[in-house]
């Protein structure tokens, strides 16, 4: 069955173009140009990915997603808000009712392609808010008062990999410094320890990202998934 995707936005050129993007990588759409209509479809129909304006007539791109997390087809399904407002309480409303991504208007091509191959790992494997990146970077955690230098070996939204000097109890609380690149400001996050897959690894979830760092990372990762020819 071919995947399928739900666009919402007041705006019929946008809804286009996400639609012609999807189609490229084999992906059809389902559009709505007025939100009320995608209540009762989200409710009843399942769907890979889903795209909402942020702003439009009551329910919103947020009311709508969080009527989506409370539903039971889509409760897991990647949530992307289509905004205009690169205001730091826009997004923090939108994550806050369970947006997995933030695209700024006027929509790139390329970075939105890049947003949709993102999301395949969340589509194949639906406990994942992004697929994993494999990546080599230092990363200083504090666990349970013990300071531990590591590197990464893939990161998601949801969370890293990390190999280090010594594994922690599975359950042990982190507090992760994660550094980037040079020049870019590392990613301060707090989470846990949840699986301990090899010898010195550690698999940390990441469950409580402020808005802002939640958005540098989600650029950084975006950045590094090749766009599809």
């Amino acid at each position: 069955m071919q995947k399928r995707a739900l666009i919402v936005d007041d705006e019929a050129s946008t809804c286009e173009l996400i639609e012609r993007v999807l189609g490229s990588v084999g992906i059809e759409s389902l559009i709505f140009t007025k939100s009320i209509e995608a209540v009762t479809v989200l409710r009843h129909s399942q769907f890979a990915i889903v795209f909402l304006d942020f702003r439009m007539s009551f329910p919103d791109g947020a009311e709508l997603t969080r009527q989506m997390r409370d539903s039971g087809f889509n409760r897991m399904t990647p949530v992307v808000l289509i905004s205009d407002d690169p205001h730091p309480h826009a997004m923090t409303l939108g994550f806050e009712a369970g947006a997995s991504f933030f695209l700024y208007k006027p929509i790139d091509k390329n970075r939105l392609l890049r947003l949709i191959r993102a999301t395949q790992g969340q589509i194949e494997h639906e406990r994942r808010r992004t697929r994993r990146v494999p990546l080599r970077s230092k990363v200083q955690l504090r666990i349970e008062g013990h300071d531990i230098e590591g590197e990464t070996v893939d990161v998601s939204m949801e969370g890293l990999l990390v190999k280090a000097q010594r594994a922690m109890p599975v359950g042990s609380s982190v507090e992760v410094c994660l550094h980037l690149s040079k020049g870019l400001k590392p990613v301060m996050a707090a989470g846990c320890v949840v699986r301990l897959p090899g010898a010195n690894q550690m698999g940390i979830h990441l469950g409580r990202l402020v808005p802002a760092e939640r958005q540098r990372l989600q650029e950084f990762l975006l950045a590094l998934v090749p766009v599809p020819a």
